[in-house]
């Protein structure tokens, strides 16, 4: 059908943008390493998420990347601190910083962790004009004590969807993680470790391939009408 001719009078024409490659082209690559924000969920003294975490920044570090790691001790509990609290200011500042995260809890009771939902939860959808996460890539990864579960990374897929994030396809979960760390705190070689580095691997490519056309790819044609229809109210009341 000759896309000229379909009708969609539920539609407002000049607002409706057809993509094209030539938009997802045409850009200068940047040139500066993927900055990369790691985030575990865990304040134990031998964290198994945090040790995942840290093998995880030395194969984003191996692979080209700058990276950070949030330190979660001290960080206040959502509306129990206001916003210029340090450790909330030091965490958004790095989510405005990066341009991927890493999210890695333990499972407890069947979820991720209060822990690290709080440091997500103090992550807004905006600062101002500014979005932190929206069009960012993350990869989510989690341990647990007993037999292999996904129900940690199925929820923080949940929230990455609703943070606007890119998810990547790939994820890691790691089984009876008392294990699969030796007495250093170093992952030790299994396929467990071969599917870290294949997540890390599809962590990068993805933010690679996304950093610079992200505003292009979370564009909506909802926001650019009530955009739109604001700024056409405020020249209406100017006119008064």
């Amino acid at each position: 059908m000759d896309s000229k001719c379909i009708d969609l009078p539920n539609v407002e024409v000049s607002l409706f943008n057809k993509a094209t490659i030539e938009q997802l082209t045409q850009y200068t690559p940047s040139t500066h390493p993927p900055r990369i924000l790691l985030l575990y969920g865990s304040l134990r003294e031998r964290s198994y998420s945090k040790l995942l975490t840290l093998e995880a920044a030395r194969l984003l570090e191996a692979l080209g990347c700058e990276v950070r790691i949030f330190d979660p001790h001290g960080l206040p509990l959502p509306d129990d601190a206001p916003e210029t609290h340090s450790k909330v200011e030091e965490l958004r500042a790095l989510a405005l910083w990066a341009e991927g995260m890493v999210w890695c809890s333990p499972e407890r009771h069947g979820a991720m962790t209060g822990i690290m939902k709080t440091q997500i939860d103090w992550i807004p959808l905006s600062i101002g004009a500014i979005r932190p996460t929206q069009g960012k890539t993350l990869a989510v990864m989690e341990v647990s004590g007993g037999s292999q579960s996904f129900n940690a990374v199925n929820q923080m897929r949940v929230l990455g969807r609703w943070m606007r994030m890119i998810t990547v396809p790939n994820q890691s979960s790691v089984p009876k993680a008392f294990q699969e760390f030796d007495d250093e705190g170093r992952m030790k070689p299994s396929s467990l470790y071969d599917r870290v580095v294949d997540v890390m691997e599809e962590l990068v490519k993805f933010t690679l391939l996304t950093r610079d056309i992200s505003p292009l790819l979370v564009d909506r044609y909802s926001e650019r009408k009530e955009s739109f229809e604001a700024a056409s109210k405020r020249v209406g009341l100017g006119s008064i």
